[in-house]
């Protein structure tokens, strides 16, 4: 009872074959590739977007911090 020897295999797969045909196996056989491919290129260029879609980070000097404390909206004041 314990594994299954080479014969066993092949009587397995001349079953499946004969449920299914070889065309239907073929196309499968391609659809999953296809599918493997779309994975393996969706891995590499998520790596690859993350990266570019982070803006590199600014630092905030003292002047910055108070030049926009000296800002002024211009629209705001000429409709007062």
């Amino acid at each position: 009872m314990g594994s299954f020897s080479i014969w066993h295999w092949l009587i397995v797969l001349l079953v499946v074959v004969l449920i299914f045909g070889t065309k239907k196996l073929k196309n499968i056989g391609a659809d999953l590739g296809g599918a493997v491919k779309g994975f393996k290129d969706g891995m590499k260029s998520g790596g690859e977007s993350t990266a570019e879609a982070t803006p590199p980070q600014q630092q905030v000097t003292g002047t910055a911090q108070r030049s926009n404390a000296d800002t002024v909206d211009v629209e705001a004041k000429t409709k007062s």
